[in-house]
Order: C-alpha cells, then structure tokens, then sequence
C-alpha cells in the first residue's frame, strides 16, 4: 500500500495484533459539555456618539456648538434631546445623518459610519417643514425613496399605501401636499422616512410648527408607529412635556457649546401603552414629576453655565 493510501485510513485501535481489551465499564465516561451558554455579542447600539465636538470659522477663531459629547442609543429606543435655543441639538442630529462631520470625536450608527449607514438606508430623516414635492400626489412621495433605489413599481405601490394606511392616510394617496393639513402633511413625512423600512428615524422638531392639539395627536400617531415599526428614534424638540410623553430617556444639553449635563429616565410604560392611556397619561403625578425634573435639569445646566 501506498503512503498516501495509508495515511487516509484510521489508525489501528488494536496495533499488537492481539485479542481486543473491553473497555472498562467502571471507568466514568467523559461528561457531556451540553449547550454552550456563553453571551453572544452585543449588537452594536443603533446610534453612539463618542467625544464630539464642533467647530464653525468665525471672525474671530472659531465658535464652539458642541463640546464632547457622548451619546447612546439603544434599537427601538427613543431618546429625545432638549436644551436651550442654539445648544447644538440640530447639529447633534446632522452628524448622525451624515449631513455634517465633527470636528473630533467619532459618530456610528449600527457600528457604522454615518455615511455607510446613509448608503445601506438605515435611518430616515424628519424635519420640521415636511419638505414634500408639491407636484407629485401623496402616494407618489412616499414612493420616492424607493424610486430613486430603483425598486420596481408595484412594490413601491404596495409600499407606499401600507404606509399611508399606518399613518391614517389612505384616503389621501391621490391628494397633493397643498390639499393636506400641516399635521397631515408630516404624516406623509413620517410615511417617506419610514418607505425603506429604516431602523432608525431622526426627528428633528417634526412637530414645532403645528398647533397644540394637532401636535398632542402627531404625538400618539408616533407612539403608535413605534409600536408598529420597532424603529429606535432621536428625537429633538424644545418641549418639555413632548419630550417626556415620548421618550424613554430625555438627555439634557447646556447651552451653546452643546454638553450632555443630565439624563431623565422615563418610565411611564411602553408606546403602545402610553398612546392607549391618551391625553389621561399627561395628567399622571409621575408625569408631572418627570416635567418637574426636566425642567429643573434645564435651569440648572443654565445656572452652571452662567457662574462658569
């Protein structure tokens, strides 16, 4: 036989030749090592920003918007940033898009850069102003990102009146922008960014420009479309009882250059559970004392911030 046949074979249990020993019965038998129970890796939080700063030329140096700032956030969270007029909020939110770059630090999202995330369509964008195409219906922004990904027509179409079925709108699919509410208007919005099925929606001040109760029903419509989507949020406003009636964690920034000074937890139930309870939730004694210590978070940042 050939060495190379030889060494395909397995080697001789009994080499001597001789009669073949039993095994020992009483000899104990090698445990078995049974499932392995080890953690599994942690999936990468859907935003974390660490020590980001920012720096804009100015006349004299440079003017300072935010000064290291840390950030995380969880899948299906929602964080919601508050702070003063001019703190950094919005240019927080734009580096996260991939709409500006720090001047030091790092952003990732899903343990990506902002830009990888932005080609692969993990987040959806909504601003204050719905920034809808005034001559193309409802149903056909809402198809737009799809469009421009090159997805085929009737699954765009099925798409989008899904989405426009979630945010209460398909009677209006064939309907321009100008023919719609500004709360509805954002619902399209709302509708668009959620079109590739992100993990993440960026907020920033969706509903700033609309009037008291339309905002208190945008607000549950979001609850609800967390319920739904699973999505995690940022979401930037400079409303106190917004911010709390949404989120589950409220991170305060001091003013201008932007710090991260206080984190709220709020612990008032899950979305479904809180868009269920309606205007009642707001009424809560822990709902107030939320508001309370979110408030008192703000003036306090301000007070350090004057005495530094």
């Amino acid at each position: 036989m050939s060495r190379g046949a030889s060494e395909d074979l397995e080697p001789d249990a009994n080499p001597g030749g001789g009669p073949a020993v039993a095994p020992d019965v009483g000899q104990a038998a090698v445990p078995d090592a049974g499932p392995d129970t080890s953690p599994l890796p942690e999936a990468p939080a859907a935003v974390e920003v660490r020590g980001a700063t920012r720096e804009f030329p100015a006349d004299a140096g440079s003017t300072s918007a935010l000064a290291g700032v840390d950030l995380a956030v969880g899948e299906g969270e929602l964080v919601s940033l508050i702070g003063p007029s001019g703190c950094g909020k919005s240019t927080l939110l734009r580096l996260i898009a991939d709409l500006d770059t720090p001047t030091s630090g790092t952003v990732a999202v899903f343990g990506k850069t902002p830009a990888q995330a932005r080609a692969d369509q993990d987040y959806g964008i909504v601003f204050q102003e719905a920034g809808l195409l005034p001559w193309r219906s409802v149903q056909a922004n809402v198809e737009l990102p799809m469009q421009l990904h090159g997805e085929p027509a009737v699954t765009r179409r099925t798409r989008a009146q899904s989405l426009l079925a979630l945010v209460g709108l398909a009677d209006f699919a064939g309907h321009r922008p100008h023919q719609l509410s500004g709360g509805m208007q954002q619902r399209v919005a709302i509708a668009r960014a959620l079109a590739r099925s992100p993990r993440l929606l960026l907020m920033d001040e969706p509903f700033g420009a609309l009037d008291e109760l339309t905002r208190e029903r945008m607000q549950t419509e979001l609850l609800n479309l967390r319920a739904a989507t699973g999505a995690a949020v940022v979401f930037v406003t400079h409303s106190i009882q917004e911010a709390v009636y949404l989120s589950d964690r409220v991170v305060v920034l001091s003013p201008r250059p932007g710090r991260v000074v206080d984190t709220v937890e709020v612990a008032l139930g899950d979305p479904a559970e809180r868009a269920q309870s309606g205007g009642a939730l707001r009424g809560d004694r822990a709902f107030f004392e939320l508001t309370s210590a979110v408030r008192e978070a703000l003036h306090a940042s301000g007070r350090a911030t004057a005495t530094t």
